[in-house]
């Protein structure tokens, strides 16, 4: 590494920066033997790398996300109808309660440590980059319904398609009870249909709406309320069956009796009455629209460059993005090739989100087996819970949503703390390893740790700038 370019070693701080959540020495190494070309091409095919199994062990302790979601719902249901036994004495009531929130409680609790986890030790680091970006785009909440016992599911579903089809991953995630639960999907009923009118319910457009609005089209999109109106009715009878008896293995199932079965036309398109296939191919029509592209260009073009990303990378990125018909991996090969992300005017330009900024701590760190409770709590102290966005928009990756005086002041104190070891005492920071894998950094930042007494410095070079910028 010693006889690279200073301009080289930047341009691979950049990738590694925005490829991965930090550089780690055995990455470094990586890239020093195969060259950062073979670094990219690897990472844009997650499954040509072998997993960690290292990561594989940690995995394998999580119990409860291991186990269907729908046995664990079940489980959950039981315990709340033997709270409707009369019978019950105070302190029976307060066992089964306790039995309650702990199973709800460690459900998401394990949930989070799995998806730290993965970003902390994952090889396939772009994938589990991805996860970021998508999840936020898909998102769902924690706390919604029942939704917590189908999180770890519906984020490896996520996974699965990350840079695969647009189209895959939007079906996907259309067809799964966390956001059938989340966006209320579950209880889309025509009016005129058999269950609507037995049990006088309803459109909800909840779904439909977001569906454009944030998923696919955009808020300007050029759609219409009477298009929102027609995908909800489109989208009647995809719900949920929680008994494991009728749906899919993962919880789905479509509602032929709630079932809209009028002809439509939607967007302009005719799509003639089928049951379950009229949502397969409002999902096509959405995944191929050119606003879609233009809208899943510039999110990615955000999250990678710049906050205001530069218009010539979107249209360009818009331009894959509807001539592969929605290939991500694609799109993500030419942003980054891209003479924009390649353009030195957007290193470093990107402040970090409090997860981004904690989990490459740790990475550049090289801490050992952090602790995980606590990783979690920093999260929440910074306003960034996993799993934790009650708004269907997901986390901001923006700068004006997380830099200000306040948040700085935690960050600084955190990355005191995480110098000190508070996330694992016997696997303290050393100074030279995170020089190491933090790369080039200013000489202003240079003289200020020069200047600072030896036992300061690391928490110093965590509270950087080149720390807080990817």
């Amino acid at each position: 590494m010693n006889n690279v370019g200073v301009s080289e070693l930047l341009n691979q701080k950049h990738i590694l920066s925005k490829l991965s959540f930090g550089a780690t020495s055995a990455e470094l190494k990586q890239v020093a033997k195969t060259g950062i070309e073979a670094y990219i091409q690897s990472q844009l095919e997650p499954q040509s790398i072998n997993e960690s199994s290292r990561l594989e062990n940690y995995l394998s302790q999580l119990d409860l996300i291991n186990r269907n979601p729908i046995e664990l719902n079940q489980k959950a249901t039981a315990l709340r109808k033997k709270l409707q036994n009369s019978q019950l004495s105070s302190e029976q009531q307060q066992e089964i309660q306790q039995d309650s929130r702990k199973l709800a409680i460690e459900m998401v609790n394990q949930a989070e440590d799995a998806h730290l986890l993965r970003a902390i030790y994952s090889n396939r680091q772009l994938q589990e980059v991805m996860v970021d970006f998508w999840f936020n785009h898909f998102n769902v909440y924690a706390q919604k319904d029942a939704v917590k016992f189908w999180l770890y599911e519906y984020e490896n579903q996520i996974r699965a398609h990350a840079l695969g089809s647009f189209y895959d991953l939007l079906l996907a995630t259309a067809k799964h009870p966390a956001m059938l639960m989340y966006l209320d999907n579950q209880m889309n009923t025509a009016p005129d249909s058999p269950a609507g009118k037995k049990h006088n319910r309803g459109l909800n457009e909840n779904y439909a709406r977001e569906l454009m609005e944030l998923h696919t089209l955009g808020v300007d999109g050029g759609y219409s309320q009477d298009d929102v109106i027609t995908l909800a009715r489109i989208f009647t009878g995809w719900s949920t069956d929680r008994s494991g008896k009728k749906g899919e293995q993962q919880g789905f199932f479509f509602f032929a009796s709630r079932h809209d079965r009028q002809n439509k036309v939607f967007l302009g398109q005719q799509i003639s009455a089928s049951g379950i296939e009229e949502g397969e191919v409002a999902l096509k029509i959405l995944a191929n629209h050119p606003a879609t592209a233009h809208h899943i260009s510039y999110e990615l073009a955000q999250y990678f460059v710049a906050d205001l990303p530069p218009e010539s990378l979107v249209n360009h990125l818009a331009k894959i993005f509807l001539d592969s018909q929605g290939n991500i991996q694609l799109v993500m090969d030419a942003l980054i090739h891209s003479q924009e992300f390649n353009d030195p005017q957007y290193f470093g330009q990107k402040f970090k989100t409090p997860y981004q900024y904690l989990i490459s701590l740790v990475r550049w760190g090289e801490i050992q087996q952090p602790n995980l409770k606590r990783l979690r709590g920093m999260l929440f102290q910074l306003s960034m819970p996993t799993y934790g966005c009650i708004a269907p928009d997901g986390y901001s990756n923006a700068q004006s949503v997380w830099l200000n005086p306040q948040a700085m002041l935690q960050r600084t104190g955190l990355a005191t703390a995480i110098a000190n070891g508070v996330l694992n005492k016997n696997s303290l920071v050393e100074i030279q390893q995170l020089e190491q894998n933090l790369g080039v950094v200013s000489q202003r930042t240079k003289q200020v740790i020069e200047q600072t007494p030896v036992k300061l410095r690391t928490a110093l070079m965590m509270g950087s700038p080149e720390a807080m910028y990817r």
